[in-house]
């Protein structure tokens, strides 16, 4: 989940007091009423006097945030790109297993000069690797030797399945002596969690 604030909102006529989220993608308030906005649906965005007011094919929301109105319009307007959430830079040492989205493909090519697709690289900066059930986490412990003291494991697994939870990803990087410390939306399907190594392990 991204920012959040209690304020008041203002759709379509309807008041409501309850809770903005401002997600990477979308926008969302939760209250009497609740309102999904997709970032690449507003059509209208505007921010004044402390309310961010938006327009979509929806209607039109207005929220009122007080100061940090203006940042969530700016945030709207300029959303970071999945690699800067995940933290690989241009100078990143990149290790990939088994992903084939080509979104992915395309911007990891465009920003990092050391990439190992399909093998791993010793001393890594991050290391991407699917998990489409629990069986592939058993390889999360495996993995530990192939990343910097300060280096990220990334485990991309589906959303909302069943068969594999968030729950199990990081119960998995527990058992492997890792610790979670982000979740990033890695794309319409999948999600990725980050592993690191416990700060008094490295």
């Amino acid at each position: 989940m991204g920012d959040q604030i209690d304020c008041k909102a203002r759709f379509n006529g309807r008041l409501s007091a309850g809770k903005a989220y401002l997600e990477t993608d979308k926008l969302l308030f939760r209250g009497d009423f609740r309102v999904s906005i997709p970032f690449k649906e507003i059509t209208g965005l505007s921010s004044e006097s402390g309310k961010l007011s938006l327009t979509s094919t929806q209607g039109k929301l207005v929220l009122e945030l007080g100061a940090p109105a203006a940042k969530w319009e700016t945030r709207i307007r300029s959303p970071k790109s999945l690699l800067d959430k995940l933290g690989v830079k241009p100078d990143s040492k990149v290790s990939v297993l088994g992903i084939d989205d080509k979104d992915f493909w395309a911007d990891l090519e465009a920003r990092a000069a050391s990439i190992s697709k399909g093998r791993l690289a010793k001393d890594s900066d991050h290391v991407f690797f699917p998990a489409e059930d629990t069986k592939a986490l058993a390889r999360l412990a495996s993995l530990k030797s192939y990343i910097k003291k300060n280096g990220a494991i990334w485990v991309v697994f589906p959303k909302g399945k069943k068969h594999i939870r968030e729950i199990d990803v990081i119960q998995a990087g527990k058992d492997a002596g890792l610790v979670d410390n982000k979740v990033v939306a890695f794309s319409a399907t999948h999600t990725t969690l980050r592993f690191v190594i416990p700060l008094a392990l490295r």
